[in-house]
Formats: C-alpha cells, structure tokens, sequence
C-alpha cells in the first residue's frame, strides 16, 4: 500500500527522529561526558591524561559528526526544522531536565566545588584531578573548578561553533563572527591566562587576566590585590592595567561608535560566544513581551548602578587622605567619579533627551539622585566605610548576586528555559553600558525595506534579545535599540532580504517609510544627490 503525504503545511514536516549517523555521534558524545560523570564520583583512571583526551575528543567528534549528520545533506539556507516540536527546544519533558541538570552543574561549580574533587591542601580527586595533567601542561599548576570549568566552555563553543558553522554556512557574517568567537574564547579567554600563569615566578607574577574582558564584567580587576600585583610586575603589569583603564574609556566608545555593541556582545564576548553557539537552539525562547522588555531596562540598569557603586567603594576602601603620600585620595577619588557621572547625565539629558522614553527620563534622574547622594554620605560613613556600606560588604553581595547566581546559575542554566541570553538581557552590566552608547552615538543600525516584509515573524521568533523585529520591518523603520546585540540572525532568517546590518552614513539614502507611505519622494534628486 502506497503511502503520501496528508499534510498541507508548504514548510514539509519536522524529521520523526534523528538518523543513524546522528544516534551514532549522539552515543560517542554520551560516551564522552561519561567518563567525566564517572570521574565525578571518584572511579578511578590511572592515565588521567589517556582518559582525559578520549572523553574530550569524544565529545567533541560527537557534536561536529551530529552536525555533519543533521545538515550536511540539506541544502544551504536556515534550517530550524521541528525546533518547536523537539522536546529539548520548546520547553518540553527533556528541556527541564535539560535545564535542571545544568543549573545543578553551576550551583555545585560556585557553591560546592569539593564535590567536584577540589582539595586546597593536597592532591586533587574526581573530575578536577582528571584535568590536572592539562592544567600542568599550560600552566604549571594543578587543576581547579574553574579550569575544568573553562576547559568545557572552550570545548562546547568549538564544537557547537561548528555545527553553528555548518547551519549557516550560506551566511558570510555568520561564518565569520562565529569564527571570531571562537578564536578569541580559546586564546584570549583560556589559552593565554594559562600561559600568562606559567610566566609567574617568587620574583614576577601577574594576576589571572582574561584580556577581553573589560570592566564592569571583570569588576574585580581594581581591587587593592589585583593592582598591586599589576604594579609589582612592572611595565607588563602596568601596561595591562593601563589597556584595563583606556578599555573603558576609549577603546569600548570607539568600537560602539563604529560597529556597535556588536563588536564585542557578538564577536568577542565569551558569554555571547556560548549562547550563539550551544544555545543556538534555544534563541526562540526568549519572551517577546512588552512586559519582559520593561523588566529587562530595569533589572539590566539596576545592575550597572550597583556594580558601578560597588566598585567606587573598593577602590575608596584601599586609597588615603594623606596628600602628600597619594597622588589620588578618597576625597578627590569621589569627586573624579561624581563629575564623571555628571558629565554624562548632562550631556545624555542635553544633546540626548529626545531619544529617551519618558520612563527611561524619570529612571535616569532616579538613578542619578540616588548615586550622587549616596557619594556625598561618604563623610558619614565612618572609618572603613563609604555609601554607609563597608566595600566588602559590597563586593560580596555583588559576587554572589550578581557574579554567581545570575550568571552562571540563571544565565546558562536557563537557556533551555527562557532562552539564551538571559544573562545579556537582564544581567550583563556590560551589555547595558555597551547598549546605553549604542542607542545614543553608534553608528550601527538595521535597516528595513518594508515594502518587501512579507509579516512571516521569522526575526521576531528567533531574535534572542525579545526585540519584536518585524514591527520595525512592517513601518520601514530602522533599528536601533540598546539592547540589539547585532547577532544578525533576524537578517539570516528573513526569506526577502528585508533586513541588513549597516555602519554606512544615512546621506543619499531613500527613505523606505516614505516610500511605502507613498509620500511624493523624487527618487531622481536622491539618487543624484549621493
């Protein structure tokens, strides 16, 4: 008996089940992570390093042989087939369990890495004395969570980088971010802190430094044992303390200016790096609502105040009073970080205002009253302290709130559940500062064609960061919004071309709004005019 196809949906049905080259690499991976599970409840392996480089080449060959299997066949183009039907993708059974294990894997990572096998006196057990031959490879040093920890990170975004290869392969931008993510998480992010570790010495020694992570994410990078360290290694120290100090203040502007905070959220970011490319499933489970969007500005600026207080408090904690012993003191610390801000706030409320919500008004002045009144309590504090808080107090709260639980527990635990960029919408205060320059000097905009949109929701659906795409495509708007991280994806997946990521100068262009509105535009005099 003949069968046929009953369905009439014009987009073909979702694959039943995975193939058996895929089922293959599916139990080489599982083989892989096995080793480790093994690993974490003690068994042990007498060649860590054998056991160590088959449990990492087997993860890795299981992934990159899936995603030979799932698309090499298939022609070029998006291929998001049965990614709302797939248990793991639409927060079905195996998606929470999904999203358990993993927020289960970091609260042990931060809280209780003992049972992982770290010894602070000894020789390492379990999984962490499985990595200690790499760690002593690179670094000299015996292994810890946090090596295990990124020696994983690399590894999913390698492999999951090439199946994010190989599912956009028709997509030059794709290929070539993906590319840069992945070169920057393996040396600037692993391999080259590792070295820089191997270099230390009793007489020279350089803190752990992560080169592409600049402040407010690295917030720990000012305090009183990391400058110390930087200024006890002489120029290289100082000189690295210098490139953490120009980061903030001229290399991040510049870079926003002329690419946006795509240069660093999409192409250099190892968070953003790790959710394009393992969480690239999940990217459509972000919420789109109006309501996510306004806890999102909230939440997202409330984290910058916070780390930008706490970081002034432990830079306050360590200086003195005495002018003749500081060339910088507590007092003119405070009031250098007072007329920064202020500076800001007047040139954004100046030259700016219009391009502000009148809730993103009222939050800006609330936030500024707030900061500012609590710098000038720093005559009531007492000794020791500074915002009627003392710094470590602080440090702590931060680190735990902020730094641990909403990064590594929330902001990858959660991908199978809220999508892949929680983190960078609701927490990142880097994301924030980049998105705050982004909406108000960048160059970088998306722009429409809205007589092309056909309204199939395909931007709207898989933009990670909520933003509702399509609206803007429908009016021929351009978008620019601080929370665009420039993934382009919405470009990738839109079947007209209606979408395109641009840097270029706005004279000479045709306005696509007027055009559709049918307003008496002389396309002649535009194009004359270039």
């Amino acid at each position: 008996m003949s069968t046929y196809d009953r369905s009439m949906a014009l987009t073909g049905e979702p694959p039943k089940a995975l193939n058996l080259q895929q089922k293959l690499a599916t139990f080489i991976g599982v083989t892989g992570l096995g080793i480790l599970t093994l690993a974490v409840f003690n068994v042990y392996f007498p060649n860590k390093a054998f056991w160590l480089t088959i449990s990492l080449v087997a993860i890795s060959a299981g992934i990159v042989w899936f995603s030979v299997a799932a698309y090499a066949q298939k022609h070029k183009g998006i291929k998001n087939d049965g990614v709302m039907f797939k248990s793991i993708s639409s927060r079905g059974f195996w998606g929470w369990i999904a999203g358990i294990l993993l927020t289960g894997f970091y609260i042990v990572l931060y809280f209780y890495p003992q049972y992982l096998g770290l010894v602070k006196e000894g020789d390492n057990t379990g999984v962490i004395a499985l990595f200690d031959p790499l760690s002593k490879l690179l670094s000299g040093n015996s292994a810890s969570q946090w090596f295990v920890y990124g020696t994983l990170y690399t590894i999913a975004i390698l492999a999951f980088g090439i199946k994010f290869l190989w599912k956009y392969r028709h997509n030059s931008y794709e290929k070539i971010r993906t590319l840069s993510v992945m070169f920057f998480q393996t040396s600037f992010a692993f391999l080259i802190p590792e070295f820089m570790a191997r270099l230390n010495s009793d007489t020279f020694s350089l803190p752990y430094y992560d080169l592409k992570n600049i402040w407010p994410l690295n917030y720990y990078n000012f305090e009183r044992y990391r400058v110390n360290s930087f200024i006890d290694a002489g120029d290289i120290g100082l000189a690295l303390l210098i490139f953490g100090i120009l980061s903030i203040f001229v290399i991040t502007p510049i870079l926003t200016y002329k690419y946006g905070k795509r240069w660093y959220c999409s192409w250099v970011c190892g968070c953003g790096g790790l959710a394009e490319t393992a969480g690239d499933p999940f990217r459509h489970l972000s919420d789109k609502s109006q309501f996510a969007w306004k806890v999102e500005r909230w939440v997202v600026h409330s984290v910058v105040v916070f780390v930008t207080l706490m970081t002034t408090a432990v830079v306050y904690s360590y200086l003195g009073d005495d002018t003749s012993k500081y060339w910088l003191t507590k007092t003119s610390f405070l009031i250098s970080v007072a007329v920064i801000l202020t500076l800001v706030f007047a040139w954004v409320m100046i030259y700016k205002r219009e391009q502000l919500q009148k809730d993103a008004q009222y939050g800006a002045v609330g936030y500024f009253v707030i900061i500012m009144a609590l710098v000038s309590f720093h005559f009531f504090s007492g000794d020791g302290n500074v915002f009627l808080f003392k710094a470590e107090t602080l440090r702590t709260t931060y680190a735990f709130l902020i730094g641990s639980i909403f990064s590594g527990v929330i902001g990858t635990g959660f991908y199978p559940i809220f999508g892949n960029r929680v983190w960078c919408r609701f927490g990142c205060p880097m994301a924030a500062i980049l998105g705050f320059q982004q909406r108000l000097f960048s160059k970088f905009r998306i722009t429409t064609n809205g007589g092309q949109c056909i309204s199939c929701g395909n931007c709207s659906t898989y933009c990670e960061m909520g933003i509702d795409v399509r609206a803007y495509a429908q009016k021929g708007t351009n978008i620019v919004r601080s929370s665009c991280v420039g993934c382009g994806i919405c470009s990738a997946v839109c079947p007209r071309g209606v979408l395109k990521l641009e840097n270029g100068p706005l004279e000479g262009r045709i306005d696509s709004k007027e055009v559709l509105l049918g307003n008496d535009v002389d396309l002649m005099d535009l194009v004359n005019n270039k």
